[in-house]
């Protein structure tokens, strides 16, 4: 026989561990030192969140990007980003793996929307000032920079489900049976 439902348990330590990679995804996209622009196949020119390189083969200029106002914006708010989740991580953890805190599930959700806000300003900036100001022909926005995106996403999921894990106080914490959407017999 197969079944098939949803386990509400489970979720007490899935979305923790979801921020968990979030967190992951957000540092790698931090502390990349190239992979956010870079020109056709990275031959002349690439950037981080940090600073920006020209050059070819094994001599590079490299030059910071925080002396530029917008660049030092899109920093800040990708950390504050960052410490707002990890702060989410921190409370998550305490309310759903430790003890079942049904109460703070709505602001785990508020902060994680606060971040997923502040990120997606940070990430909307880059891009625009970049091409504004930087921009001499054809760019990718590479891996680290759909890191950022990544863990925005995840941050972004996390919090919906955390402002709607509330209405299932009962199946989180075991006392309802399993609803199974599908039964073969």
């Amino acid at each position: 026989m197969f079944r098939c439902g949803i386990a509400y348990p489970r979720c007490r330590w899935i979305l923790p561990l979801l921020l968990l990679f979030a967190i992951i995804f957000d540092i790698i996209a931090i502390a990349a030192q190239s992979g956010w622009v870079e020109d056709e196949n990275a031959k002349t020119h690439y950037a981080s969140m940090w600073k920006q390189c020209r050059g070819r083969n094994d001599l590079w200029d490299c030059k910071s990007l925080m002396e530029l106002p917008w660049a030092q914006a899109v920093a800040a708010l990708m950390i504050i980003g960052l410490i707002i989740l990890i702060i989410a991580f921190i409370i998550s953890f305490v309310a759903l793996c430790c003890t079942l805190s049904i109460p703070m599930l709505p602001l785990i959700g508020g902060l994680l929307i606060l971040a997923v806000i502040v990120q997606i300003i940070a990430l909307i900036i880059y891009p625009v000032k970049f091409n504004e100001q930087i921009y001499e022909g054809y760019y990718d926005y590479t891996w680290a920079y759909g890191f950022g995106w990544g863990a925005t996403i995840l941050m972004l999921g996390c919090g919906i489900l955390f402002c709607c894990l509330p209405r299932y106080e009962d199946e989180l914490s075991g006392l309802a049976k399993t609803k199974y959407i599908y039964t073969s017999a």
